[in-house]
């Protein structure tokens, strides 16, 4: 009979946790600001209370998400970069096998500095330069560790200036996507690098994302705010950080081009800004089962009052999809279509 009364009171006490909405977001320091907005106005405007939203970065926020179904792991998880199959690989080994996908909108990363400073205009081959760990000497014949402290050191044409970068930690899907379209993408198509690949096999030059670790490149934390601070202090420094902390930031910062191109939601939405990513949120439907907030706080983050042209969250920065592209998505967000390792494809 205790045994019976004992177990009564566990269920109860499950039920009760989830009635008064333990729910946890973690992820992204990107998606973190929309995230918050939409937890905010989920406690403000339902019987649920305000959910907890983490900046952990997206590689922090998925081995939390993928921990395992128990209670004090997290119900969402944002991203600012599309789930690695490794990642979802882990979530299945750990039986967290329902999850769905929730794209978003779109996001540029912004190569910024202080307001007060001249403009600046750099290519991507001129940027892989200033960060990459190894880079080909004047021949061009081998690659020798970053020589170049100063933005004229790479090119003549550009100013006699400190090189000097504030950049997501390697935790940060910011991190993971600007080392895929700066470094990845340029590295590929340079000789000194592919023919150590072709001539070692050395996998790391077949996919070059290393960063240089000398000073000069300084990972700062989750908390992209952090970043546009320092700017202010320091006349010679760059940012790397999401579109939207310079919209709310445009005051005391100001993106540079690349190739050409400013950070613009025309540019960054079709794709001609050369740094432009979607966002992502990832649902725990094992979790969204036992806790209607969860599913109350998807169907508002999907709403075209959030995600939608003239959005609120088009107000702090996040650049739409098209109407086509985000019905789509909607609609399969709304079945809780499940996200499977056949969305990796062979590879």
């Amino acid at each position: 009979m205790f045994k019976k009364y004992a177990l009564l009171l566990m269920i109860i006490a499950s039920a009760s946790l989830y009635a008064k909405n333990n729910m946890k977001i973690v992820g992204s320091s990107t998606v973190y600001p929309f995230s918050s907005a939409v937890a905010e106005e989920l406690g403000a405007t339902t019987k649920h209370s305000t959910p907890t939203v983490e900046s952990t970065g997206s590689g922090g926020g998925m081995k939390l998400f993928c921990a395992g179904n128990g209670k004090n792991t997290p119900d969402i998880t944002n991203s600012s970069r599309r789930m690695k199959k490794k990642e979802l690989e882990l979530c299945n080994k750990n039986e967290v096998n329902d999850i769905t996908e929730a794209m978003i909108g779109y996001d540029g990363i912004a190569f910024a500095q202080r307001k007060q400073n001249k403009p600046f205009s750099i290519t991507t081959k001129q940027l892989l330069l200033a960060v990459a760990k190894e880079v080909p000497n004047k021949s061009g014949n081998k690659l020798i560790p970053n020589p170049y402290k100063k933005w004229s050191d790479i090119d003549k044409s550009l100013p006699q200036r400190k090189i000097v970068i504030y950049g997501p930690p390697k935790s940060s899907g910011t991190r993971d996507a600007f080392e895929d379209m700066i470094l990845k993408h340029q590295t590929k198509k340079m000789k000194s690098y592919t023919d150590i690949y072709k001539k070692t096999g050395n996998k790391t030059y077949k996919k070059y994302k290393l960063i240089r670790t000398d000073g000069v490149y300084i990972p700062s934390g989750e908390n992209d705010n952090l970043i546009v601070a320092k700017l202010n202090k320091n006349k010679y420094a760059f940012g790397i950080f999401g579109y939207s902390f310079l919209i709310e930031n445009d005051d005391k910062v100001q993106g540079a081009k690349i190739n050409g191109i400013s950070p613009t939601p025309e540019a960054i939405s079709s794709g001609k800004y050369p740094i432009s990513r979607s966002l992502f949120f990832y649902i725990k439907n094992s979790h969204a089962k036992k806790n209607p907030a969860i599913n109350e706080y998807v169907d508002m983050f999907m709403s075209e009052d959030m995600i939608g042209e003239d959005s609120i969250l088009g107000e702090i920065g996040l650049i739409s999809l098209s109407d086509d592209k985000r019905e789509k998505i909607k609609k399969n967000v709304a079945k809780r279509v499940k996200h499977t390792l056949k969305f990796y494809g062979k590879n």
